[in-house]
């Protein structure tokens, strides 16, 4: 069998033809780039759920987010506020003060521990109290991205979550502390007890599920029902995020706005909530266990 080898030559004429090929095949990319960013940056909005037009309802879904927020996130955005402008009355600067999130509350050790335990039960049912609202309100679990049908996509998309915001936020407080613009952070100074870490997980997982389903799944769903647009809702859940990390100072602040925008994002374009649970809490859990262990032992810590 013999072989036949066939050559094609181009000619002088087939330039502007593959030329015109090439520039429609850029522009058709550049296009398609231009819709993506289009399409994060100004997302449409959802049918469901639809905005209400009863004023009555309207003025239950007011008063209820303000009661909820009142006597969750709300009232802790108000309290660091107050943390903060105390320390920025103070005469040492921000960055020689000092703040602990986890730390002991009783002297004796069975009693710290219930202490924490209690603790964590109180953000669980903050968050609870967010979804449960909704589910009452005749919003599915699986719309607000509660469900479980893809549990590792779920948990893939939470450790992105994590790498994405996590590095960049520790970065970010380091710089923000070197220039006095942020207190000493203490992610933990619990006493080294065989429940220490345990507790520190649990404490994490109970942060994370408490400000996303508050603050996001929450918050933004109801706005959705009195007709705000993506974007304000948005911006008022980022800033709502960042105000309860003001007494870290103001890289707190600027370090959790950026994550809220960035997780309530992902949430608007994705419905799904626990990528952002996941996410949250493996940052939580490598802050509140790595500072423990890590404590006193490197020099890179303030």
């Amino acid at each position: 069998m013999s072989h036949v080898r066939v050559r094609f030559r181009r000619t002088a004429a087939d330039f502007p033809r593959i030329v015109r090929g090439i520039f429609r095949e850029s522009r058709a990319g550049t296009v398609h780039r231009v819709s993506i960013v289009r399409t994060w940056s100004f997302p449409a909005r959802p049918a469901e759920p639809g905005e209400l037009t009863d004023p009555a309802q309207r003025r239950m879904i007011g008063v209820e987010l303000v009661v909820v927020f009142t006597v969750t996130l709300g009232m802790s955005g108000l309290q660091s506020l107050l943390s903060l402008l105390d320390a920025l009355s103070q005469q040492a600067p921000l960055a020689d003060q000092s703040v602990a999130i986890n730390r002991p509350q009783a002297q004796l050790g069975l009693l710290n521990l219930l202490e924490q335990l209690a603790n964590v039960l109180r953000l669980l049912s903050w968050g609870a109290l967010g979804i449960f609202l909704l589910w009452r309100g005749g919003i599915a679990l699986a719309r607000i991205g509660m469900d479980r049908s893809r549990p590792w996509r779920d948990l893939a998309g939470g450790a992105g979550l994590a790498a994405l915001i996590g590095v960049p936020g520790l970065g970010l407080y380091l710089v923000a502390h070197a220039l006095g613009l942020s207190l000493t952070v203490q992610p933990s100074t619990l006493d080294d007890a065989w429940w220490r870490a345990p507790v520190l997980v649990l404490s994490a997982f109970g942060n994370s599920f408490a400000e996303e389903a508050l603050v996001v799944a929450y918050l933004l769903t109801r706005l959705r029902q009195l007709g705000w647009s993506e974007n304000r809702s948005l911006w008022l859940s980022a800033v709502l995020r960042g105000s309860y990390h003001l007494y870290q100072g103001f890289g707190g602040f600027v370090g959790n706005l950026v994550m809220g925008l960035v997780y309530g994002r992902v949430w608007q374009r994705t419905n799904r909530l626990w990528p952002l649970v996941a996410g949250h809490a493996l940052i939580d859990v490598v802050a509140f266990v790595g500072y423990a262990a890590l404590r006193g032992h490197v020099g890179w810590l303030p």
